[in-house]
């Protein structure tokens, strides 16, 4: 693909890919330590609310020091802080001293490493890639992702689960990390695209408002308000049932194991990676903020069949659909920004959008599990499927999606320009 000609991209993708790899490993291994250590679908949820509240509480700070400070050096000190904290988990695990609370302490740090690596990364991707190139940049992204994160990732520490322990997964962890913080450290410095003079400062009334003005600026672009809003319900009522809730539908319902909790999760990342390539393959869809929200709030339909699944291949097919669903608008969101948003204040607008997608994560996950047990994954699989797509519907004609969309071009062939050009041609 053609950002692969720009070797800064090259090194930051091979680290992306082993980050995401680590994450995936991360997702299955803690999930068998909790079982190993008695825990159940409280206590898992107990140790997934501490990512996300970690993601939450670092987001918005990670979005204004993306705006301010060198983008390479964010990235290396967090990757730096991740293999860190993935040692000692794993080594107190595979020692036999390992205890639920390591693990929720552990995704809390975890957590707030990813909200702040994210709005850094997003700000330094238009950095090192051409404009012309970032949709197949966001597509290489978004393949590597679902393979990696959802795929590769389980798949390896199902077999070190299974052949091994949890705890010599989690260690596995670590060691991704280190390599992923070895390329890191090969990537060249990036200059910030922001002209910080002496009048900014950097006292946490400057910080601040530079938090107003990026919230300022999505307050009055009703397109990406719009979405932001969305995916915070979308957010609330799925991710909560696939994280908490689907590894007990397949071990208590459908007799299966790590291993096939890992295919089950490999579906999801397949159908996402297919997806995403073909979405970064093509022009850019002309009704490219239509396409996005309706593919969103489609993508959790099959959730609705996830309770009478009669066996492990039925799941994943169904899974297979929703990260197919999920993952393909995810390459057009990230190019609308990188193309849409200025390049000062691109940072704290990919923060937000981080923080608004995931303010409720820890509600939802919190909630799951004893929603899960109260009225049964059944029920919460269902409404989860059912409240998305009217709500995308809405969000199109609130915020004129339509219009905005003709009016703003974003394929060369759309744009007045060209077709000038081409009459004059």
């Amino acid at each position: 693909m053609k950002p692969f000609r720009h070797g800064q991209y090259r090194w930051l993708a091979a680290a992306t890919a082993l980050s995401l790899l680590a994450d995936g490993m991360w997702m299955i291994a803690t999930v068998w330590q909790v079982i190993d250590l008695d825990g159940g679908p409280k206590q898992l949820s107990f140790v997934a609310v501490g990512w996300s509240a970690g993601v939450v509480a670092t987001t918005l700070v990670g979005g204004v020091l993306a705006d301010r400070i060198p983008q390479r050096r964010i990235i290396v000190g967090v990757s730096v802080v991740r293999v860190l904290t993935a040692s000692v988990v794993g080594i107190a695990a595979v020692a036999g001293l390992g205890a639920i609370w390591h693990l929720a302490v552990a995704g809390l740090v975890f957590g707030m490493t990813a909200g702040v690596f994210f709005p850094a990364y997003s700000a330094i991707l238009p950095s090192i890639v051409d404009a012309d190139d970032l949709l197949a940049a966001n597509g290489i992204e978004g393949v590597l992702r679902p393979i990696m994160l959802q795929a590769a990732g389980p798949a390896a520490a199902s077999v070190i689960v299974a052949t091994i322990s949890p705890g010599h997964a989690i260690v596995a962890v670590a060691l991704a990390e280190l390599a992923c913080l070895l390329l890191l450290i090969g990537l060249r410095p990036v200059p910030l695209r922001r002209d910080l003079d002496a009048a900014e400062g950097h006292g946490v009334g400057h910080l601040l408002g530079d938090l107003r003005e990026g919230f300022g600026y999505v307050a009055r672009t009703p397109w990406l308000l719009a979405t932001l809003l969305l995916a915070t319900v979308l957010v609330m009522v799925s991710m909560g049932p696939i994280e908490v809730l689907l590894p007990f539908v397949i071990k208590d319902d459908l007799g299966g194991d790590a291993t096939s909790h890992a295919w089950v999760m490999a579906a999801y990342g397949i159908g996402g990676a297919i997806a995403s390539l073909v979405v970064s393959s093509l022009p850019l869809a002309r009704r490219y903020l239509s396409v996005m929200v309706l593919m969103w709030g489609a993508g959790v339909l099959p959730l609705a069949f996830v309770g009478i699944a009669p066996d492990v291949v039925t799941l994943a097919a169904l899974l297979f659909v929703v990260g197919g669903l999920f993952n393909a608008p995810n390459v057009i969101w990230g190019t609308l920004l990188q193309r849409r948003v200025p390049p000062p204040m691109l940072g704290r607008v990919s923060s937000l959008d981080f923080f608004v997608s995931l303010t409720f994560m820890p509600v939802s996950m919190a909630v799951a599990g004893p929603l899960g047990v109260a009225v049964g994954t059944d029920v919460v699989f269902l409404v989860a499927a059912l409240i998305p797509l009217p709500l995308a519907f809405v969000a199109i004609a609130w915020a004129r999606m339509r219009v905005d969309e003709i009016a703003h071009p974003l394929r060369p062939s759309d744009r007045p320009d060209s077709r000038d050009a081409h009459t004059l041609g």
